[in-house]
């Protein structure tokens, strides 16, 4: 199983918070290091320093790191055009030396479009922006160099772009689609997709979503062994009672709360959470760390957690 550590930083979080981060994730032997794409807190909080773009920070943290894989659970295909996405997402891919992978939604967040001046289309037009994008971006990085890339759409039309920069990974970045949705996105993640997650939900909400893509990859002729399945969870760890209720309370939850919905208690306890998930097939597990001060943390979970699961 790997472990990746997956952000909040709309919640309230610098670059330099950010940075810290990822390179504890590092240090302590993590596969990935995540962070969400939103602009707006949802936690109640004030969110202060502000929002950082997903992607001007993957940026400077592909400089600063060296081995852990970086991207987005996920880009908001909301925020951003396929074609500079294509472009910027390329771009990061070669700062990281070949580091990158694309999360990419249909954006879900209402509140956050109308504070900063993003339009937000009803859900069915999302969608359909959503398949557009991912044809886009997957075909732009896919077209070979001296060849030409068209795409006469809905939503979106590029006539003979010469589809550069090219990505350091061929065809392009690992692209990761993922949700409870009970068709589109199984039929998406079938059809574009490296990695399907199923993101904070329980065990028997995983499996059947996990059987939901399985369908969709049969129905379109694909292997669903070639899909990477993983989930996302709220990780809060401590070695005993005391520090599990002081984890808790610094992110604003019980622990009873946190036993339900998340990975939470000792080390046994998160290990055999993510067991759990294991027997259902996923072979890769986001960590939500909600307080990235408190890189203790991380750092518990990498000394007594990672090494425990990285043989599953």
């Amino acid at each position: 199983m790997d472990l990746r550590i997956f952000t909040e930083p709309q919640e309230g979080a610098s670059y330099d918070d950010l940075l810290a981060v990822a390179l504890a994730a590092e240090h302590h032997g993590f596969d990935a290091f995540f962070r969400s794409d939103h602009y707006l807190a949802m936690g109640g909080g004030d969110g202060l320093p502000g929002p950082t773009d997903a992607w001007v920070t993957l940026a400077g943290i592909a400089r600063e790191t060296s081995r852990i894989r970086l991207g987005t659970l996920v880009t908001s295909a909301t925020f951003r055009h396929p074609g500079p996405l294509a472009i910027s997402v390329a771009q990061v891919d070669a700062m990281s030396a070949g580091r990158v992978e694309l999360g990419l939604g249909a954006g879900w967040f209402s509140d956050e479009h109308t504070a900063y001046g993003v339009p937000f289309p009803p859900l069915g037009e999302r969608f359909e922006r959503l398949e557009e994008q991912l044809a886009v971006v997957t075909g732009l990085w896919a077209t070979p160099e001296g060849q030409r890339f068209s795409h006469d759409g809905r939503h979106y039309r590029l006539v003979d772009s010469p589809a550069l920069p090219k990505p350091v990974q061929r065809p392009g970045p690992p692209v990761i689609v993922g949700g409870g949705g009970p068709r589109r996105t199984p039929r998406l993640a079938a059809a574009y997709a490296a990695e399907f997650n199923m993101p904070f939900s329980s065990p028997e909400d995983t499996a059947a979503q996990f059987d939901r893509v399985r369908g969709a990859c049969a129905a379109a002729g694909r292997d669903p062994s070639t899909l990477v399945w993983s989930v996302a969870q709220v990780v809060c760890c401590g070695r005993d009672g005391d520090e599990l209720a002081r984890r808790a309370a610094a992110i604003g939850h019980d622990v009873a709360e946190l036993r339900r919905s998340g990975l939470c208690g000792t080390p046994d306890d998160v290990v055999a959470g993510i067991g759990r998930f294991a027997g259902l097939g996923a072979s890769r597990c986001y960590l939500q760390v909600l307080d990235l001060a408190d890189l203790d943390h991380l750092a518990l979970l990498g000394e007594a957690v990672l090494p425990r699961v990285a043989g599953r």
